[in-house]
């Protein structure tokens, strides 16, 4: 019997205040769930705008708990009423004044499952990354979901392969990649880094890009294209708009994740034992 598990991305334009922005994606989210989703990722830093863009306190107000916060129990009880495996990507406050780039995994029944904190924090004009967050500290976790195990990587992240093939060694068999990234910078690499992940680990990757002009914050121009691909680097139906917003719902056989593995056998034929001056650079 062919495991197939069906998939949604979601890349949206921010909607100038939190509320208006979180009741856009509950309609999303019941959308896919009308369309059969079992399994959705929402974007970077969801509920907001990318306020990185420019480097000023007010912004720490956006920060939430974890998983106590009142986002967090929003997309548990989302999550149990459509019975889909939720990834919510919020601006997390560990305490005052420690605050994560931070993806929740909901597990289809509501239960929250962990988190990953975005590791790799860009500090260039647009993206000030250091000024609202710190590294993250978690490591690479996969989550054993009700519709498999899932790993999650956060935007800037995908430009290092390590932590992908951590991910990857760890037992992932989908990899989401939320992301808010402009046009220019490494626009052109955003088709083939994140299929270089699937390829070189053997597992699907769901990347999300958002989409709009937020002009409060900068002029960063989000360019969309969010995909799902195959452990082949294929694209798993048509890479959403450049532009408009749009929601994604892809079915993706996981039975092509072991195919590929018994043909390109790229954990087989790893060399550990070689890689040490990697740590020790």
């Amino acid at each position: 019997m062919t495991r197939t598990v069906r998939g949604a991305l979601l890349q949206c334009a921010y909607a100038g205040d939190k509320q208006t922005t979180i009741d856009r994606h509950i309609d999303y989210v019941e959308q896919a769930a009308k369309q059969g989703a079992q399994i959705m990722c929402l974007q970077e830093l969801f509920y907001g705008p990318y306020f990185c863009q420019v480097q000023d306190v007010k912004h720490y107000s956006w920060a939430e708990r974890v998983p106590d916060g009142p986002t967090t129990s929003l997309m548990q009880e989302l999550a149990e009423k459509h019975n889909m495996v939720l990834i919510a990507p919020v601006y997390e406050e560990e305490q005052t004044g420690v605050h994560y780039n931070t993806a929740v995994v909901i597990d289809a029944d509501g239960t929250f499952l962990g988190k990953y904190r975005k590791t790799h924090l860009p500090q260039v004009k647009g993206f000030w990354e250091k000024f609202y967050f710190r590294p993250g500290n978690l490591g690479y976790p996969v989550f054993d979901t009700t519709v498999g195990k899932v790993g999650v990587y956060i935007c800037y992240d995908r430009h290092f392969p390590e932590g992908a093939r951590m991910l990857g060694l760890h037992g992932a068999e989908i990899v989401f990649i939320p992301s808010a990234t402009s046009r220019g910078l490494s626009q052109h690499l955003w088709k083939i880094e994140q299929t270089s992940h699937a390829i070189a680990n053997g597992y699907f990757v769901g990347t999300i890009n958002r989409v709009g002009v937020e002009k409060e914050f900068g002029p960063n121009d989000y360019y969309g294209q969010s995909y799902f691909c195959d452990p082949r680097g294929q694209f798993v139906g048509e890479v959403a708009s450049d532009r408009d917003e749009e929601l994604i719902v892809r079915d993706l056989n996981l039975d092509i994740i072991q195919e590929v593995r018994n043909t390109w056998q790229f954990y087989r034929d790893r060399r550990p034992d070689l890689y040490g001056d990697i740590g020790a650079a």
